[in-house]
């Protein structure tokens, strides 16, 4: 199975783009200069990570991916010592990130880090419950010091206190560091993502490895199942929206919410009302923390946050309401979901011959219920709390740019790499105190010019499911069950890919995200802000889905995605919300258009589609 060669794709510049590589770090890079390293990348098979970029990548949105690049690889490789794998490779083209899980291919290897992983890993199955908890206390402690970041204006004149004071430092140094603070502790956080997340993953997929041996047919959906029925925190938010739905009501003053979907409009309104302000008081003491959530999946600047967009929590309350005047319930069927699973539990363990290899099953079932939530629960803290935190500072630095001339519109601040701010920020110091203009402020704003129209071509452009020859045997845990690469599913995209005419295209295949079959109109959303036009029962089509799209599952039947494997998360949330998911068919939203009637089969991974 063959796919584009990443070098001829690289070499096929778009038009009008030509120079794109100055906008990424230089290591991103596919490369025909460096002999031994165009023969790595050309021997490689890179799948696109449409999982976490379903668009290209603004140059300082880049930090993301490298604070992971950096933290998932050595979690894996240097600190828990993987057995069968070391880190994940990445390369940008035409700013669309792809990525390769480096195996270790050696066997006498894999055998010598077995000790060291057990060890190490070991420790902390041991003890997750204790070092979960200190993890929360080190998370939240480095939220509170990123809010505590200062980003100073400089004046004409500094304090008085500079002098009186005899402090021997400038605003204009502590702008320079309080930058490198900024960016210190989204990189530190992104190190505390990644103490847990590997080994959440890894305790699920040696749980499906056991049980693929026990029953060498059963599907991974059933063993999904047996750890689902959790309580995560990233529902909190969305609980919020309940209680406060329940609690209008009981106020009376649900009539107001929901006249206009405007959220300044509905806050004037209930300003006036007594029991309007009793809901406001609760209100407010929800949103610190649990409306910190994104409205997207808090990877890139554009995703804000319900604080920064409530008329996007607003929109969830109403409907919270009209379901609860349509006498419905908006509880997640927590109860029947946890009754399957014991269920399906129950059902195999009864089949379990072998005493050691009930009790092996066992202490691996339990194993990936403790330490499961982890996965969801982090992404609340760091995607959503700090990510939202973080782009607001990173707006008052930008202020600070716009103000020197250096560029002009805040929004422009995302179009350089964290590097690039640094120098314009060591420019805009250093021609203030000395009294000149800076230089950026001739060189910045017609470079920015530029760079927004390549982020235009690269939004216009496919980019390939995947560069060079699929391994015969694709085996990483990871990128099977996360990002739903297999030899099946691409053998499925380079099918659909290969259509001339994809309106002749009838059925799409993916993983079997959740159990169920469901038939209903298609609505594809790629933003929060289509969302809001999902209608009762309506099919959700989505590249990928945010925990922020949680009202959304109070209205739809199904749900379909681009990318995704059985642990992404829209996988998860619908068998939370027991409704059925087809996920990682890769070509959804580009072969589904809203209105479509759709026929979904979460048990076998199948869309039918009737034109």
């Amino acid at each position: 199975m063959k796919f584009p060669v990443p070098h001829d794709v690289k070499a096929g510049t778009i038009p009008g783009t030509e120079g794109w590589e100055r906008m990424y770090p230089y290591q991103y890079q596919f490369v025909t200069d460096d002999p031994a390293r165009n023969a790595y990348e050309k021997e490689t098979f890179w799948f696109y990570d449409g999982l976490h970029y379903p668009e290209p990548l603004y140059p300082f949105d880049t930090i993301w991916d490298e604070a992971w690049y950096l933290a998932l690889s050595q979690f894996n490789n240097r600190i828990f010592m993987v057995p069968p794998v070391r880190g994940v490779d990445h390369r940008i083209v035409n700013g669309y990130v792809y990525i390769s899980p480096v195996p270790v291919k050696d066997p006498q290897e894999i055998g010598a880090r077995v000790p060291a992983f057990m060890e190490r890993a070991g420790y902390y199955y041991k003890n997750w419950d204790a070092l979960e908890a200190k993890w929360k206390v080190k998370m939240e402690a480095t939220i509170r010091e990123l809010e505590a970041v200062r980003i100073p204006r400089l004046a004409d004149m500094e304090d008085l206190q500079v002098v009186t004071g005899a402090l021997g430092e400038s605003e204009g140094y502590h702008l320079l560091k309080n930058y490198d603070d900024l960016i210190n502790l989204g990189i530190k956080c992104w190190q505390y993502h990644f103490e847990f997340l590997n080994l959440g993953y890894a305790a699920y997929v040696f749980f499906l490895d056991f049980a693929q041996k026990l029953f060498p047919n059963i599907p991974a959906q059933r063993v999904t199942q047996m750890i689902s029925g959790i309580d995560v925190m990233m529902y909190q938010p969305d609980e919020q929206l309940k209680k406060l739905a329940r609690l209008a009501i009981e106020l009376r003053v649900d009539e107001v919410l929901c006249f206009s979907p405007e959220w300044r409009v509905v806050e004037e309104a209930l300003k006036k009302l007594p029991n309007g302000v009793k809901w406001l008081t609760s209100l407010n003491l929800a949103r610190e923390p649990w409306f910190n959530i994104s409205c997207g999946t808090g990877w890139f600047h554009h995703d804000r946050s319900w604080n920064d967009q409530m008329n996007v929590p607003l929109s969830g309350i109403a409907t919270y309401i009209a379901k609860l005047r349509q006498g419905e319930s908006i509880d997640r069927p927590t109860d029947k979901v946890r009754a399957e699973r014991d269920r399906i539990t129950a059902e195999y363990r009864a089949l379990i011959e072998k005493p050691e290899d009930l009790k092996q099953f066992d202490e691996l079932l339990g194993c990936a219920k403790t330490v499961f939530p982890y996965v969801e629960n982090h992404l609340f803290y760091v995607e959503h709390w700090f990510h939202s935190v973080f782009w607001n500072k990173m707006r008052e630095v930008a202020a600070i740019m716009k103000e020197h001339g250096v560029i002009e519109d805040v929004e422009d601040v995302w179009l350089l790499r964290r590097d690039e701010v640094r120098a314009a920020l060591w420019d805009i110091v250093t021609a203030w105190a000395t009294g000149v203009p800076p230089r950026g402020a001739h060189t910045w704003p017609q470079e920015i010019v530029w760079r927004k129209g390549v982020m235009a071509a690269f939004k216009a452009w496919s980019p390939p499911p995947a560069l060079g020859t699929a391994p015969e045997v694709i085996q990483e845990p990871f990128t099977i069950v996360l990002w739903g690469v297999t030899n099946k599913s691409l053998a499925d995209w380079a099918a659909v890919q290969e259509v001339a005419n994809p309106d002749s295209i009838t059925e799409l295949k993916g993983f079997a995200g959740s159990p169920g079959i469901v038939e209903g109109r298609a609505r594809v959303c790629r933003t929060v802000d289509e969302v809001g036009q999902l209608r009762q029962g309506e099919i959700l089509v989505a590249p990928t889905t945010s925990p922020s799209w949680a009202p959304a599952f109070a209205r739809i039947g199904a749900c379909i995605t681009d990318v995704g494997g059985v642990m992404s998360h829209a996988a998860i949330v619908c068998r939370e919300y027991g409704m059925p998911a087809v996920v990682g068919t890769g070509h959804a939203t580009k072969v589904i258009r809203t209105g479509m009637m759709l026929r979904v089969d979460g048990s076998t991974g199948a869309v039918s589609i009737a034109r």
